[in-house]
Order: structure tokens, then C-alpha cells, then sequence
């Protein structure tokens, strides 16, 4: 058990699977949805601050400022083909959504559930996801060794790999899919790791402003 805490790949590994566990959690126990929801971005959060350290390469160098705008852009790019597609494209399992007032709070309390939810959407899941699957598991794939491939490298298996399950991962696969080929071409364009998280912020802070918006949960 030692040996598998020390490996390189574990700080990656086990926020993503500790979250997707907790997902999976809160379908089995949808009263629990909100406690849950909040529990793992907490959980999640401080493991990402614990291994900060084991991180910084993967936030070096810095973006510049028209690589910030081009990630904005495609950020806003895949909001779009997640919101435009939802009447057209098949979905895959049963999803419920997250009503934030569907769990009887009061006002304070749904306004600090929903400030938890959109942290945990545009901060925790962005930085999370992204060290996962743009800076691991994209260059796992070439390379078991991932830390000597250089971050952007490109293979086609490794991009189509990516680009798929990060699409399985969500329950709308087909423009997860198309969000994966996205933030897959904007690292191997950049290759700077910083461009996608801000991409991947950008997307879910706009989905997240929309839901509340118009109150289409179903969204989350």
C-alpha cells in the first residue's frame, strides 16, 4: 500500500477516483445528493492543495495573455455545443439533476449550497480533471513513464482515448466527447497544462450561470 502512495501517479489518480466514487455515492443515495456533493469537493479540494506541490511542473510555464483569451474562447466554445445540442443528441443513463432547492434549506443555506456547487464546478473539477486526464492520462498512454513524455504530445491513440472516455465519463458522451477533442487539441496546441483548466473553468462557470438562469437543472 506504501509503495502505491509513493508512485508518481497517484496524486493524479486518486482525487479523480475519490470523486467519481463519491458521484456514483450520491446516485445510489439522491437524499444525500447535497451532503454529498459537498463532501467531495471539500475532500477533493484539500487533496489537490495537499499534492500542490507534486503539481508545479505541470503549471510551468505560465500562459501568456493570448493563450488565456484562445482558452476563454474555446472554454465558451464547448458551452455552447454542451447547451445547443440537448434536444438532438441521445444521453446515456438515467439523470436526475441537482435542484439545489429541491432539499427543503432555508435561503442561506440554498445560497451557500449553490456557492459550494459552482466552486466545486469551475475551481475543484477543472483542476482535477485536467491533471488527470490532459496531464496523466494523455501521456500515460504513450508512455507508463508520463512524466518523461512532454506535456502536448501527440499520438492518436492517446487523443482518441482521451477524447472518449473523457466523453463516457459525463452523461452527455457525444458532446463530452467533442469537449474532450477540445481541450485535447488546446494542449497539444499550447502545451501548458494552465490553458485547459482555464478552458474547463470557463465552461462550467458559464454552464453553471446558465442553469441558474433559466433553472434547467437537468444540467447538473
Amino acid at each position: 500500500m506504501l509503495q502505491i502512495l509513493k508512485r508518481p501517479w497517484f496524486p493524479y489518480v486518486f482525487p479523480f477516483a475519490l470523486f467519481l466514487i463519491l458521484t456514483e455515492t450520491a446516485r445510489l443515495f439522491p437524499s444525500c445528493t447535497h451532503i454529498l456533493y459537498i463532501g467531495r469537493t471539500v475532500i477533493v479540494g484539500l487533496l489537490l492543495w495537499f499534492w500542490r506541490h507534486e503539481y508545479k511542473p505541470d503549471f510551468s510555464p505560465k500562459l501568456s495573455f493570448f493563450e488565456y483569451l484562445t482558452a476563454i474562447l474555446l472554454g465558451l466554445l464547448v458551452l455552447l455545443i454542451w447547451i445547443l445540442p440537448e434536444e438532438y443528441l441521445p444521453q446515456f443513463g438515467k439523470h436526475t439533476g441537482f435542484n439545489p432547492y429541491a432539499f427543503g434549506w432555508s435561503q442561506a443555506a440554498v445560497i451557500s449550497l449553490i456557492a459550494v456547487r459552482i466552486i466545486g464546478a469551475a475551481v475543484v473539477v477543472p483542476i482535477m480533471e485536467e491533471l488527470f486526464w490532459r496531464s496523466f492520462f494523455l501521456r500515460y498512454l504513450i508512455n507508463q513513464d508520463f512524466r518523461a513524455v512532454p506535456p502536448g504530445t501527440f499520438t492518436w491513440f492517446s487523443f482518441i482515448g482521451v477524447a472518449i472516455l473523457f466523453g463516457l465519463e459525463h452523461h452527455r458522451v457525444f458532446v463530452g466527447i467533442a469537449a474532450g477533442v477540445i481541450y485535447n487539441l488546446l494542449m497539444i496546441r499550447q502545451k501548458k497544462l494552465g490553458g485547459c483548466i482555464a478552458a474547463h473553468a470557463i465552461t462550467n462557470l458559464g454552464l453553471g450561470i446558465y442553469i441558474l438562469y433559466t433553472e434547467n437543472w437537468m444540467f447538473w
